[in-house]
């Protein structure tokens, strides 16, 4: 198991952290989400190998944010 912090921009509300976490959990290989509104932050545990940082910020941009 891995861990990344992900930066998340664009996220206003508690409705925008729900978006992005269920995003993120949806990705086959995620185990863990949890989602910042305060810290625009996103630090998310995965298995290698299932899924990449690269899949993970592509998901949050076509959910409307920006993910660095």
């Amino acid at each position: 198991m891995e861990t990344t912090v992900l930066k998340v921009g664009g996220m206003s509300c508690g409705g925008c952290v729900k978006s992005v976490t269920g995003v993120l959990e949806a990705l086959p290989g995620v185990t863990k989400a949890d989602v910042s509104l305060e810290k625009n932050e996103a630090v998310v545990s995965y298995e290698a190998g299932k899924v990449n940082r690269e899949q993970m910020m592509q998901a949050i941009d076509d959910a409307g944010f920006e993910a660095a």
